[in-house]
């Protein structure tokens, strides 16, 4: 026998093995155990050492499992890429038939039942018929176009199926699933020609937020009995982002966000747009700086002083406690007022950060924003609004505007606590969410708080805060 036979290389690879695990029961009993020695007798170290029955058995286990491994491997794709294909062919009344007929046929030779036989004999032909129905390749060119893969709450979201015929021969009538979320939409294609296309429209409802996975588009042939069904795939899946609804704020409902002019501050500069006064001139200053009219009127270089300016940087905690809101409808609210607020401050060019209590949202974009407004998953949680508004003035230190989106079961003492945790002098704001209240504004200490009824009050509510 050739030492390259499948035998004499499964050898070699136990004995590899055993020597392995021989070596790592040696490397166990420790230093008691030295060659030469009598059972129990002391070791150099002065304690004797014994084989623990549990070390031996997890390194039993490692060594089995590390030689036996790649045959798992191998077996497991061969598995999955020759036989399950072939029995997930087979649904589930194909099962109970083919159950069946094994019993029938198996009780009919026990107990002599002709009877059985033959119902058996029916039972096993019908499953054998239904393999000429799913039989064959068909040649379809699918394209799954979804107009949009981005739309707002409400939206219509429009998609169509074009399927050809790209074979020579002509192809008998089939049905096409599209799976849609958790559903299922089945369109049937007619006996199509060589070259024909097929197209079909659909609308998927977009009543609420949600990413919506669209796809694969895959055929299905099947048996009339639908003892067997066939599917091929044959596009990837698309993700239907279902954006929550926003409202344009407008530039005077966000009026109360600087831009050239900046946020003052008391700290002073050399060069920026803001005025502040007169000094004398110092060696180093800029030329350009100095102002001739008082310098000639002086007798003296008078270079002109500018209060430093920033860039209004917005910050938004958005709170996603599922218990500090009354329903769902108010809590799918503050999300669209938080989106509505951060997609005014992108379009603006402000500097945004938004914060919820699994983390920060992406706002680069607002298109990215959005769609991380629409992964949002809210849940009762231990960490509450006041607990998020420590954490954002942790994260963004540097902003100008604070924003605190809650829901109607934050109390005035917790919206104080919020308040108490921004540094002095940013501009802090919270918008509370109660679905049919008034539009309204109140002040709790150097807190505005606004209540917004409904997510088209929040342009008036703004516009109050603003003046």
């Amino acid at each position: 026998m050739s030492s390259s036979t499948p035998l004499n290389r499964a050898a070699d690879s136990f004995k590899r093995a055993a020597s392995a695990f021989g070596g790592k029961l040696r490397s166990l009993r420790g230093p008691g155990n030295e060659p030469g020695k009598r059972p129990g007798q002391p070791s150099k170290r002065g304690k004797s050492s014994k084989l623990h029955p549990s070390a031996v058995w997890s390194e039993a286990v490692g060594t089995a499992g590390d030689f036996l491994a790649p045959a798992w491997t191998r077996v497991r794709g061969l598995w999955l890429r020759y036989v399950w294909p072939v029995l997930a062919v087979v649904s589930l009344l194909g099962w109970v038939v083919l159950a069946a007929s094994i019993g029938l046929w198996w009780a009919g030779q026990a107990w002599g039942w002709q009877e059985a036989k033959s119902a058996a004999l029916v039972a096993f032909l019908l499953f054998l018929l239904a393999i000429g129905f799913i039989v064959g390749r068909s040649a379809y060119g699918v394209v799954l176009d979804l107009a949009r893969t981005r739309v707002a709450v409400g939206d219509d979201a429009v998609g169509s199926i074009a399927v050809s015929n790209v074979s020579t021969r002509p192809l008998l009538p089939a049905a096409l699933e599209l799976p849609v979320g958790s559903n299922t939409a089945v369109f049937h294609l007619p006996r199509m020609k060589p070259a024909q296309v097929h197209e079909d429209l659909f609308t998927i409802p977009t009543a609420r937020r949600a990413v919506i996975v669209v796809g694969p588009v895959r055929s299905v042939r099947a048996d009339p009995l639908h003892l067997l069904r066939r599917r091929v795939m044959w596009t990837e899946p698309v993700d239907l982002f279902v954006h929550p609804r926003t409202v344009s704020l407008g530039s005077s409902a966000a009026g109360f966000i600087r831009d050239l002019e900046g946020m003052p501050t008391t700290e002073l500069s050399s060069a920026d747009v803001s005025f502040h006064a007169l000094r004398d001139y110092v060696p180093g200053d800029d030329r350009r700086h100095i102002h001739w009219k008082t310098t000639a009127r002086t007798n003296k270089l008078m270079v002109r002083q500018f209060e430093e300016t920033r860039r209004a940087h917005l910050a938004i905690s958005l709170s996603i406690n599922t218990d500090e809101y009354d329903s769902e409808p108010e809590f799918e609210m503050a999300i669209s007022v938080a989106a509505s607020i951060g997609r005014q401050a992108i379009r603006e060019q402000r500097e945004l950060d938004v914060l919820t209590q699994k983390g920060p949202l992406r706002c680069e974009t607002g298109r990215t924003l959005l769609d991380d407004m629409t992964r949002i998953v809210g849940a009762p949680m231990r960490k509450t609004a006041v607990d998020l508004a420590r954490t954002l003035s942790d994260t963004v230190p540097n902003a100008s505007v604070v924003f605190f989106i809650v829901g109607s079961h934050v109390t005035a003492t917790q919206l104080r606590s919020a308040a108490a945790s921004v540094p002095p002098g940013v501009r802090s704001l919270a918008v509370r969410v109660q679905p049919g209240a008034a539009p309204s504004r109140a002040n709790i200490a150097d807190l505005t708080v606004l209540t917004v009824g409904d997510l088209d009050d929040l342009a008036i509510v703004l516009r109050k805060a603003a003046a």
